[in-house]
């Protein structure tokens, strides 16, 4: 009799290390295991043989971080979504394409089941399970931390150490870490109190403010059509900029974010993040729509915006609505195309400039100098009418 095929979505972290030993046991199954490369710092090398050592059958590997920059990023950007007006969803952008790259490999190794890592009580089962529903609904979802043994993550390391499973988190140290080329989310530990400052040793790349420079860093960051595609005049790819605005704005203090949000299975969760470079972007977009879009279209944005925020982060990125608001989107994009530059400077961005050839601010109509041109005089009836 054929042994049962389990794909799992691999990250070599606590969890989903503890799993592959877990399923072959309560399985019996042979485990395949799928990590997606999104462009994390952490070294991928040598995740291959920690997944074999842990008894993995077969190991994929695949590098998705230029998909994930244009067809996952970018989409998010021009929108505008930030969860809560905060978040710029990192991870939750990850999971559908994550998803997507677990499916095509069970399908193509004919696994009959699906395994992740993520919690009972968090978002990422939602994400991982709706995706994989709407792509591959015959596939059957095994999620071993809504099911197994384990209370803690105490207990987990105790098992990994029973079964010589290497791990990176200690009792000591129980961070969960997240971490893709768009931002790094981080949680448990002492993060868990929502009074107690985030450690320092709980930041993974961005400076305090306090060890920031003291003098200002200025970035040109060149957009065409809401995506940005150069700094400082240089023509760059998406992944390069992206990786370049981490790294400047780390050393700058920029990204922390500290964050009591609202889980979508109905509890707040109190996240730590570190993006730099989305919050550099986000915050330069939108200051090239103000100069760019018309007052209406600017002010219903904002509500889609948050409709297509909640939609990512609520795990419905395989859905009509998510292509419906796309199309909105892209239309508002058009003349989205400029530059701004952005002063980095102790955990604050600021607009230094801004340019563009759509720009709608006339400054004859504008200005408060001889060189007025507005109609002051049609102010008074249409201030009666207004009033009406």
């Amino acid at each position: 009799m054929k042994k049962a095929k389990i794909a799992v979505a691999y990250s070599g972290g606590l969890d989903t290390s503890v799993i592959i030993k877990w399923l072959m046991n309560k399985y019996n199954a042979d485990i395949i295991t799928v990590t997606g490369n999104l462009g994390q710092k952490k070294e991928l090398n040598g995740l291959d043989k920690k997944a074999y050592a842990t008894g993995a059958k077969k190991v994929f590997i695949k590098d998705l971080t230029h998909e994930f920059v244009y067809e996952y990023i970018f989409p998010a950007l021009k929108a505008g979504a930030l969860y809560e007006q905060a978040y710029p969803l990192a991870t939750a952008l990850g999971r559908p394409l994550l998803a997507k790259s677990l499916v095509e490999v069970a399908q193509m190794e004919k696994a009959t089941m699906v395994a992740h890592g993520c919690t009972g009580k968090g978002n990422d089962q939602v994400r991982f399970e709706v995706a994989i529903a709407a792509l591959a609904p015959e596939l059957k979802v095994i999620a071993p931390l809504r099911v197994w043994e384990f209370k803690s993550r105490e207990e987990e390391i105790l098992y990994a150490k029973k079964h010589n499973i290497p791990v990176a988190a200690t009792v000591n140290s129980p961070y969960s870490i997240d971490e893709n080329i768009w931002g790094t989310a981080i949680e448990c530990g002492v993060l868990e109190d929502p009074m107690i400052e985030p450690p320092p040793d709980a930041y993974q790349h961005t400076v305090s403010p306090e060890e920031a420079p003291d003098s200002p860093t200025l970035v040109a960051i060149n957009f065409k059509e809401g995506i940005p595609v150069g700094l400082d005049g240089k023509k760059l790819d998406g992944v390069e900029l992206i990786n370049r605005l981490n790294d400047i704005g780390a050393k700058n203090a920029i990204g922390r974010i500290d964050l009591v949000e609202n889980r979508l299975v109905g509890i707040k969760s109190r996240e730590v993040y570190e993006a730099p470079a989305a919050t550099i972007l986000y915050f330069a977009h939108t200051e090239l729509e103000r100069l760019t879009l018309d007052k209406a279209v600017f002010h219903y944005k904002y509500h889609v915006a948050q409709e297509y925020a909640n939609l990512i982060y609520n795990g419905l990125w395989f859905s009509p609505l998510k292509q419906a608001l796309d199309a909105f989107v892209d239309e508002t994009q058009k003349s989205v195309t400029g530059m701004v530059k952005v002063k980095l400077f102790k955990g604050n961005v600021t607009v230094a400039g801004r340019s563009s050839p759509y720009s709608l601010y006339d400054s004859e109509l504008a200005t408060y100098t001889n060189k007025d041109k507005f109609d002051h005089n049609a102010s008074e009836g249409f201030i009666k009418i207004y009033g009406l």
